[in-house]
């Protein structure tokens, strides 16, 4: 499973470097979505200059795939991972830190272009399609 960090939606939406050729050469039973990502990406829509467009385009594409809730095992795995993480002095942001807790607790592959802050999490299987 493909779990998409919120900057692979935004760059799916605005159409950058090669994000929705290969997100739309993925089957959608492959691809998912935490809910924190849903989250960032409803603060932009609601904050868009077009909210009531935005919002349809992106309730279609979230019709099509599954959403990853924070759920029990994500929430022990983030403070496990923070933990871990600041103990080493290696610490990623909050939110970050749930999106990569969300992958690891449903085995996915993270999609993201922020390799250098998720590359840090220990066990967790990055992809850049934007590149």
């Amino acid at each position: 499973m493909f779990v998409l960090d919120t900057n692979t939606v935004l760059d799916y939406f605005k159409g950058k470097g090669r994000v929705p050729e290969r997100l739309l050469a993925t089957p959608p039973s492959e691809i998912a979505l935490p809910a924190i990502s849903g989250y960032e990406v409803w603060v932009g829509v609601l904050g868009s200059q077009n909210p009531k467009r935005r919002r349809e385009q992106f309730e279609a594409f979230l019709s099509a795939i599954e959403i990853l809730p924070f759920d029990a095992e994500a929430g022990m795995r983030a403070a496990e991972l923070r933990h871990d993480l600041e103990r080493g002095g290696e610490a990623i942001g909050p939110l970050d830190t749930l999106i990569a807790a969300i992958a690891l607790a449903n085995g996915g592959v993270l999609v993201t272009r922020n390799l250098r802050e998720f590359s840090r999490v220990p066990g967790l299987k990055t992809v850049n399609w934007h590149d």
